[in-house]
């Protein structure tokens, strides 16, 4: 009797020991993101946030703010990390909220991100193919949604970004008097051009990878890219913007963080979670497809970054034990 006491003593202190150190080095850290106001956005960010809460870091509730001013909140000290930088399209935010001076950008939390310009399939096929054709007046008016003779492209909200490389090569490809770039709430746009195209009229719009568009107005089948006469981007900038052999007019992107360098250098675990966490441009695409027919609130996406979690533990594991081993 007194072996089973001493046993079950020894035991008991085995299992309430607190946890290691190593295994929580972010506690007593709080840390402050910020994330961009679009729900298909949240999935990703909600993984690494996860991944910080798991290593013993107290997530702080997320602010929201458009591309732009993420960058700048960054920038100023107002937000630690922001979870959408996508590289090449946001490299100028970067730069205008102090660039490396102030900031990283790590990791990669989606490879592989495109957009472009599209129309519906019956109009391409019937040989427009290229945005440099909207010049002639009559090709533009197919995509007249409004009755003032120009075409309507539904494009992208100010802030975002890809505003102003569509700005640009409106300009460098001489459509200003044919086309007219429709900016505002992007689902509210986006579900009028679907509206329109399933009347049979001929549609034009611009969209991105990874969404939930591509899933409705599927390439290849519904809707086919543009090219464009060939590659303008605004302030000189150079970058390959072919994807399978055609010039969309866009580099193919990642989406990384952007962090803090004084927080980098002060929580190393936090740094290689960033370094580290990654989710397949696929995966987002399909878990967007699932908001878009309802599942939208956040304890939905909530449930799809557990469902995520657990289809991928193995690798997300290794994650939390690559940033717990930067504390030994």
């Amino acid at each position: 009797m007194k072996q089973l006491l001493i046993v079950g003593a020894t035991a008991l202190v085995f299992l309430t020991q607190p946890v290691s150190a190593n295994d929580r080095p972010g506690e007593g850290v709080t840390v402050r993101p910020i994330i961009e106001p679009v729900l298909e956005e949240y999935f990703y960010a909600k993984v690494l946030l996860r991944a910080l809460t798991d290593v013993g870091y107290k997530v702080a509730d997320p602010q929201e703010a458009i591309a732009q001013t993420a960058h700048l909140a960054v920038g100023t000290g107002d937000a630690d990390f922001y979870t959408d930088s996508w590289d090449q399209l946001h490299q100028s935010f970067f730069e205008e909220a102090g660039g490396s001076k102030v900031m990283t950008k790590v990791g990669n939390l989606v490879q592989g991100a495109l957009q472009g310009y599209l129309v519906d399939k019956k109009t391409y096929d019937s040989g427009i193919k290229n945005l440099g054709q909207l010049k002639d007046p009559k090709v533009a008016a197919l995509f007249d949604a409004d009755g003032d003779g120009k075409a309507d492209l539904a494009g992208c909200v100010p802030g975002w970004g890809c505003e102003r490389i569509i700005e640009h090569q409106l300009d460098e490809y001489k459509l200003r008097a044919t086309v007219t770039h429709n900016q505002g709430e992007y689902n509210a746009i986006i579900a009028d051009t679907i509206a329109r195209l399933k009347i049979g009229k001929p549609v034009l719009y611009y969209t991105w990878t990874p969404y939930w568009v591509s899933g409705v107005l599927v390439p290849g089948k519904d809707v086919e890219f543009l090219a464009v006469p060939y590659t303008s981007l605004p302030d000189g900038k150079k970058a390959d913007t072919t994807v399978n052999g055609k010039n969309t007019g866009f580099p193919v992107d990642n989406i990384r963080v952007v962090a803090r360098n004084d927080f980098l250098a002060k929580n190393p675990a936090a740094s290689k979670l960033m370094e580290l966490v990654t989710i397949p441009v696929n995966d987002v695409s399909e878990e967007n497809m699932l908001i878009q027919k309802g599942e939208k609130s956040m304890s939905d996406i909530d449930r799809h970054v557990d469902d995520w979690i657990e289809k991928h533990r193995s690798e997300y594991d290794s994650w939390l034990k690559a940033a717990r081993s930067t504390s030994k």
